[in-house]
């Protein structure tokens, strides 16, 4: 496909914050396929943090936003701002109705975004190109690829690894909260079906830390997640517990600064490969690692097959089962892949 050379391109994802680290590889290959254009990126503010320090984005827009509201004393002169751009071409990776809104109202000549058939007539309003969800792969990563080549034409990028970049000014600040531990384990999720007993933690730690490794502990800062935290204190005296950070742009030069992460399929996972640091992935089952997670390597997770659920490798956006997926992954089999990271180090 001959493309024209837009002069600015704009795109938006309006998910959470792990889907922000998952359109890296896109964006780069959106910059690779049009090197000379100006590259925007629309996220909501609190997601900023993850993209701000990539160099070859030329300007990340921080949208003020409340879940479930719309304030338009605050979003109406933002989007007035982001039309004065007058971009050339807009990709909207996440395929929501607040997306479809505002890509609308921003104007561009071309507006590209996923579909399905239950929205496609919205959608036909808002957007000039469509591409049906049933074309393109379930991983996000390949997702958003997938939806750029069927768009635009655009070839695979040169990495397809998640890639952003933390603030160096923060990095002293980050080794003085570590305390020179270099493991963290990040014990909270999005849902509590999506995270590893807490019982499993205070094993892990405790054989772990025999083993010489040094092991600091961090949570979200909900009162749910901090309050796991306060838990494996009251087990584990001595335990090292990283303190609470509101200010994502700490939590990721925190992130920076260790060897390690292991955590479920949560965001901090994802910081960290985007970071370029070791992980360690605790899924559900393999099956969720596939449909949800970046390209990590073999080495790189611990899964439970079957799904309990169904007894097979089975997927679903919330966990079907009393008992979670996640809380058969056994402690030997995590020390163990910890093991194995250690030796290819």
């Amino acid at each position: 496909m001959q493309l024209e050379s837009p002069q600015k391109i704009l795109a938006i994802q309006f998910k959470y914050l792990g889907d922000a680290v998952f359109i890296t590889p896109a964006l780069l290959a959106i910059k690779e396929q049009f090197p000379k254009a100006e590259l925007h990126v629309l996220v909501a503010k609190e997601v900023a943090p993850i993209l701000v320090n990539i160099p070859w984005i030329t300007k990340v827009w921080a949208m003020p936003r409340a879940r479930g509201k719309l304030n338009l004393t605050e979003t109406w002169p933002f989007i007035m701002s982001l039309r004065r751009e007058k971009f050339e071409r807009l990709v909207d990776f996440g395929g929501n109705d607040r997306a479809a809104a505002v890509s609308f109202l921003i104007g561009a000549k071309i507006r590209t975004a996923p579909t399905n058939t239950s929205k496609h007539l919205f959608k036909r309003i808002a957007f000039t190109q469509l591409i049906e969800e049933k074309l393109l792969p379930k991983p996000w990563v390949l997702r958003h690829l997938k939806l750029l080549f069927l768009a635009w034409g655009t070839s695979e990028p040169s990495s397809l690894r998640l890639n952003i970049i933390s603030n160096p000014i923060l990095a002293d600040h980050a080794k003085t909260l570590l305390q020179n531990q270099t493991i963290l384990c990040h014990v909270g999720a999005s849902q509590s079906k999506k995270e590893w007993p807490i019982e499993s933690w205070v094993e892990l730690y405790k054989q772990a830390t025999y083993q010489g490794y040094n092991v600091i502990f961090s949570a979200g800062t909900s009162s749910r997640e901090q309050a796991i935290l306060v838990d494996i204190k009251s087990r584990i005296p001595n335990a090292n517990i990283l303190p609470k950070i509101n200010d994502l742009n700490l939590f990721l030069a925190v992130l920076n600064e260790v060897d390690l992460v292991i955590a479920g399929d949560t965001g901090p996972l994802h910081f960290a490969a985007g970071l370029g640091i070791k992980t360690l992935g605790l899924f559900a089952c393999e099956n969720s690692m596939q449909e949800a997670a970046p390209n990590y390597q073999r080495h790189e997770y611990v899964s439970f097959s079957p799904c309990s659920c169904v007894g097979e490798l089975a997927h679903f956006e919330a966990c079907q089962s009393i008992k979670s997926c996640i809380s058969q992954i056994s402690v030997n089999s995590v020390l163990k892949q910890l093991s194995l990271i250690k030796s290819k180090a």
